[in-house]
């Protein structure tokens, strides 16, 4: 039987990024503890039971996220040449590499940093190479504070409370499989065989009845093993394309090591979330990015920094992984309804097409592109670069999530007005190669009409 999940508090007013919860259990977003009252870590009472997985909710998002595997080819095959002609005088003109590079260094070099200015430059794609996106992201994301004097005591800070986070509630995974072995015997499965006996009769403890709360509880126990076992399992296919993240190399084993400890403790952190299928793919970009840096001390302390910036990223589209929002006005479905209207807006003849016509609506293809933020429909080269959007955009993430949505609908608008049901939603499931400056710009030209621009995007 799965656990009731327990519903998290819906803040009233503007909130305020804050990057460790200060309550065990509680996933604190702008300056709220979803779920329960303030408190300090360290006074936190032992016992918290993890969260299982919702099995039709995970059903579902096992068959929407599929395992791509990208080239890193920079042909354009969706625009005509005559278009990408005219997107290089644009991008020409507006500013090159070399001084879009200097415009940056510059700006992160300042005392005090201008973030709207560092925004406004970053938001036309932050240049390849170096710790110049690393240090970017962090100042985005709002990890690092504008103020440099302040670097080295936040960092350190948020590193120490990490490393005592890890050190109390991650077990190293032999542990956890001979506990969980222990389980299975003392709930009355024969482990040597490798056969499966049917339960016997056992005469059990308070602690290890089943809905005890308490850490040592077997159950606990069990269900800890469980969502591990579905991080390693999604975190073999993250980007298998890439020694990076795949493979048996060491490189790749220390990586994936690294992720699960973030994913999990993350899970275990916030028991109403837990770990959903697919978390796996939005971290990766950022412990990518963060391992890029030129710093040493910072790739020594990469896992830190990226599970403090996962979850500042988690806080801006974590209402999207909770079934019990999915019907309220920022859940999932009103998310999809709201890019279906600014759809409508921009291009009628197309969403009449697409909703009305043959039936395909948002909630077909567009669950995926919203709640990963786009990580399955892009190779990593071209995420990297549409990332650089999402996290500058001045109005929130979710703004321009649904712009740059809406415009690649628009972008292969020939494509689908010549579709039927069937072949419209296999061509928005497997999105097609784009030019993805040309998808940015049409993005950032989406009209928001007075309905959006009144609707709160956190």
């Amino acid at each position: 039987m799965t656990p009731k999940i327990s519903k998290l508090n819906v803040p009233e007013k503007p909130r305020k990024l804050v990057v460790f919860p200060q309550k065990i259990g509680s996933l604190v977003i702008n300056g709220f503890h979803h779920g329960r009252e303030e408190s300090n870590y360290e006074e936190i009472e032992s016992g918290e039971e993890l969260q299982t997985f919702d099995l039709t909710r995970e059903f579902a998002l096992k068959q929407m996220i599929k395992d791509r595997c990208y080239d890193f080819d920079d042909e354009l095959i969706s625009f005509p040449q005559s278009k990408n002609r005219k997107l290089g005088s644009i991008v020409l003109h507006a500013c090159n590499d070399d001084d879009k590079r200097s415009d940056l260094e510059y700006e992160i070099s300042r005392k005090e940093i201008n973030l709207e200015k560092l925004q406004r430059v970053a938001r036309s794609g932050i240049p390849d190479g170096g710790s110049l996106r690393a240090t970017i992201w962090k100042l985005l994301l709002g990890y690092l504070p504008t103020s440099r004097d302040l670097w080295e005591k936040e960092l350190n800070e948020s590193r120490l409370k990490y490393n005592k986070l890890k050190e109390e509630f991650l077990r190293k995974p032999s542990e956890l499989s001979c506990r969980k072995d222990k389980s299975m015997i003392l709930l009355g499965h024969d482990t040597s065989s490798g056969v499966i006996e049917p339960l016997k009769r056992y005469n059990i403890s308070k602690e290890d009845h089943p809905l005890s709360l308490g850490k040592t509880s077997i159950w606990h126990q069990y269900f800890e093993a469980k969502i591990s076992e579905q991080i390693d399992r999604d975190l073999q296919r993250t980007h298998p394309d890439l020694e990076f993240f795949s493979g048996d190399s060491s490189l790749s084993t220390k990586n994936k090591e690294s992720m699960r400890n973030i994913l999990l403790l993350f899970a275990k952190l916030n028991p109403a979330i837990s770990y959903v299928q697919g978390m796996n793919e939005v971290l990766a970009p950022l412990y990518y990015v963060f391992n890029t840096d030129n710093d040493e001390n910072n790739v020594a302390n990469i896992e830190a920094d990226t599970f403090s910036c996962f979850v500042i990223l988690m806080s801006s589209c974590v209402d999207h992984f909770c079934q019990q929002f999915d019907c309220s006005s920022f859940g999932i479905h009103s998310t999809l309804s709201k890019l279906s209207e600014l759809l409508k807006t921009n291009d009628e003849e197309l969403w009449h097409h697409l909703e009305l016509k043959t039936k395909v609506n948002p909630q077909f293809y567009a669950f995926r592109w919203i709640t990963l933020l786009l990580t399955q429909e892009f190779s990593l080269h071209h995420i990297l670069r549409i990332w650089d959007t999402l996290l500058s955009n001045p109005f929130g993430l979710q703004e321009i999530l649904l712009r740059i949505c809406c415009a690649m609908l628009m972008c292969v608008k020939s494509k689908l007005i010549r579709g039927d049901f069937v072949g419209n939603l296999k061509l928005l499931q497997h999105f097609p190669e784009v030019d993805v400056e040309h998808l940015l710009q049409v993005a950032q030209g989406i009209n928001m009409d007075t309905s959006f621009h009144s609707t709160s995007f956190r």
